[in-house]
């Protein structure tokens, strides 16, 4: 009885219902954290502004990727490059400094846990994914979303004078992410509006997680930081343009009839991608310092 009304919550919707009550909750956090920012605490106006730059990136991404042909390649590699780098520029010159000004070893020790801990979770979410019907695309990167959501709401919580870039900086791999898991699920006759969830998914944890506040002992804080710090180092990692095969970038140009030479020029586009995408963080942090 419950999936049939699951059924025809979807048939009335046209969208699948998870997606549709990511959106809606998402849509009602907004309005209290407004709510709560006119009220008093105007570091909300920036977690809003995050969670909101990561949704739109990723929901304008999703048709794009859904109807793409194998012409892009070129397109996502640089999308994946400009976003990585982008993001451990800004792990590294906005969080480490705070993780080890706290304290250097458990700021160290954040760090690694963070980077291994980010790696034990995918790998594992990945394993279970073959055991079950859940699509992994949209499971991993759901994953990456809530988690990266977490603790973009703590840091912002707890430092209303850290400034929005380093958010938006690391909320950048949504659009390229978008696009490559449309693509996919498009390509194996998924419904890529599922992605609507990990859109949503930075707002859905993060709103809630700047409510948290941490303790005045440097210690916890310094673990905090260097595990938030790890983790956007292992999705910046994750989504490094490696242009081999079996990866998202050969998914788009595996079509092509000269697909290894392809690869291996879209090799040193990726190496330009992910320099020039921290060369833009290093600009911006130079124009506002």
């Amino acid at each position: 009885m419950v999936a049939n009304a699951e059924s025809r919550f979807n048939n009335l919707v046209g969208v699948p219902a998870v997606a549709v009550l990511a959106v809606a909750a998402f849509l009602a956090l907004t309005a209290w954290a407004v709510t709560a920012a006119l009220d008093g605490r105007p570091e909300l106006w920036k977690v809003v502004g995050i969670a909101w730059t990561a949704f739109v990136a990723m929901a304008v991404a999703i048709p794009l990727g859904a109807r793409a042909d194998s012409g892009h390649a070129h397109g996502l590699v640089w999308a994946y490059g400009l976003a990585a780098g982008a993001m451990v520029t800004s792990a590294a010159v906005f969080l480490l400094p705070q993780a080890f000004g706290l304290h250097p070893r458990w700021g160290g020790f954040g760090v690694a846990s963070g980077i291994v801990l980010g790696f034990g979770a995918h790998t594992v979410g990945h394993r279970l994914t073959h055991e079950t019907n859940v699509d992994h695309t949209s499971l991993e990167i759901s994953a990456h979303a809530l988690a990266a959501g977490a603790i973009i709401g703590i840091v912002y919580g707890n430092m209303p004078t850290l400034g929005a870039f380093l958010g938006v900086a690391i909320v950048s791999h949504k659009g390229p992410a978008g696009y490559a898991a449309a693509r996919r699920l498009a390509a194996n006759d998924g419904d890529p509006r599922i992605l609507l969830l990990p859109a949503a998914g930075v707002g859905l944890t993060a709103i809630p997680a700047s409510i948290v506040a941490l303790p005045p002992d440097p210690v916890p804080n310094a673990l905090v930081f260097g595990f938030a710090a790890g983790v956007f180092l292992h999705v910046a990692m994750d989504f490094l343009p490696t242009c081999e095969i079996g990866g998202d970038v050969y998914d788009v140009a595996h079509t092509s009839d000269h697909a290894h030479e392809l690869l291996d020029s879209l090799r040193l586009h990726a190496v330009a991608s992910t320099g020039f995408g921290g060369l833009v963080v290093f600009v911006a942090w130079s124009l506002v310092a």
